[in-house]
């Protein structure tokens, strides 16, 4: 037994240390402008291309809010941000979503 443990710890010793454990990123989108919003990307400041409409499917209408999860897996905070309007306008933004608890969107 005192064998199998000192070979077990000898291994977890050869293991590299992980990277900083990744949390999912929380917040509230508030829309507190006079258009419902039809389409939601958030995509780390890093990568060249948006990833997936977060909102599918829904459609946050003009004076509510919805919580946002993003759970990527990755250790980045500053995510670039691209809403999509019912009429077709876009608003883009760069925000640390570590740092915040809520995004509001006005006119």
């Amino acid at each position: 037994m005192r064998k199998l443990l000192g070979v077990a710890l000898a291994a977890a010793m050869l293991v590299p240390a992980a990277p900083a454990l990744a949390q999912d990123l929380v917040f509230m989108l508030d829309n507190q402008s006079s258009y419902d919003i039809y389409r939601f990307y958030a995509s780390p400041s890093d990568v060249g291309d948006w990833e997936e409409d977060i909102l599918g499917r829904d459609i946050l209408y003009s004076g509510e809010s919805a919580r946002v999860t993003i759970a990527d897996a990755r250790t980045q905070c500053e995510y670039d941000l691209l809403i999509v309007f019912e009429d077709g306008d876009e608003l883009t933004d760069t925000v640390d979503l570590c740092q915040t608890g809520s995004y509001t969107v006005h006119d």
